[in-house]
């Protein structure tokens, strides 16, 4: 059942100005001026550095769930997700205002980047229910993944803090990535009660279609059924991985021979030989994070209830 949300509930608005396009002072007086104009009450919980963000959100949500109001995040992907993991199941309605470089889940939902329009978007939505990916209980809403993709995620957070925030940054550490080599990692996995082992430099678990019809993999028609959708890569070199990802720049990623992919609602990944709970970096939506093996992939319980267009409505935002 959808959160109480009414033309009156205040916002709560978790604010990170780290993942923004260094335009505080533009989205707090666009969020205020929308409000003011809407007759709604808000506060504004602005992030300064990372790590203050746990606290921020901690504050927004209780005061929400105290109010019957809305928490929104304000920031990217990473801002968002962290905002979502606090939501989820507390009762309470979810905003998004994007901010950051790519806005996946903002855009599958045709959330405008533009603040002032999604705030407009936001003042006249009604809560949607919106599915939600996990490992071992960690939310995700765009993807998740251990291996090379994690690496190449951890790696593009160290050369956009040397040479900014784009997506020319993103792609050249990419390749910088690559070059420098990656392993090879031996896999239990474990759905539908199937078991396999694989070799791979990396899992991907996508619970966003945009971005899974971007790179062109079909798996992205699970998630309209309630999975999500598995891809791994087989083992090869390092020439051989640039090809793949050139293919995956041209939404052709589907073609490639040794791609191997799935959909499920609930996945088990251990390594082979390996020590019980031995721990290992995860990427949750471009966050790098040490989690213990094995790892559990599955479809939240509970959907996230977002405040977005209904469906038909505002589908330029995606593309």
């Amino acid at each position: 059942m959808p959160p109480p949300c009414h033309e009156r509930s205040p916002l709560f608005v978790v604010f990170n100005i780290g993942s923004g396009r260094g335009n505080a002072d533009e989205v707090r007086q666009a969020i205020a001026q929308a409000c003011t104009a809407a007759g709604r009450e808000h506060r504004i919980y602005t992030v300064e550095r990372p790590q203050r963000l746990g606290d921020r959100i901690a504050q927004a949500v209780q005061a929400a769930k105290a109010a019957a109001g809305i928490v929104v995040a304000a920031g990217g992907d990473g801002t968002i997700n962290a905002v979502a993991q606090a939501t989820l199941g507390s009762g309470c309605a979810f905003g998004v205002l994007p901010q950051g470089t790519f806005n996946y889940f903002s855009r599958t939902h045709a959330i405008p980047p533009d603040t002032a329009e999604a705030m407009a978007l936001l003042l006249r939505s009604r809560p949607q229910a919106v599915q939600v990916g996990q490992v071992n209980e960690r939310v995700f809403l765009v993807n998740a993944s251990l291996g090379l993709y994690a690496k190449l995620l951890e790696d593009r957070e160290a050369f956009k803090a040397q040479y900014g925030r784009s997506r020319v940054v993103a792609f050249g550490a990419a390749i910088v990535t690559l070059l420098r080599g990656y392993r090879q990692w031996d896999l239990r996995i474990v759905w539908r009660g199937q078991e396999r082992v694989i070799r791979t430099p990396t899992l991907f678990v996508g619970n966003n279609a945009l971005q899974l019809e971007q790179i062109g993999l079909p798996q992205a028609e699970a998630l309209d059924n309630g999975e999500l959708a598995a891809v791994a890569l087989r083992p090869m070199g390092r020439l051989a991985m640039l090809s793949l990802m050139a293919h995956g720049a041209l939404g052709r990623l589907g073609e490639a021979d040794n791609v191997i992919g799935f959909s499920f609602r609930s996945l088990t990944v251990d390594a082979v030989r390996s020590r019980p709970g031995r721990r290992i970096k995860v990427a949750t939506d471009g966050e790098v994070a040490w989690m213990r093996m094995p790892l559990v992939f599955r479809v939240a319980p509970e959907p996230l209830w977002l405040l977005k267009p209904p469906p038909g409505e505002g589908l330029e935002a995606r593309a």
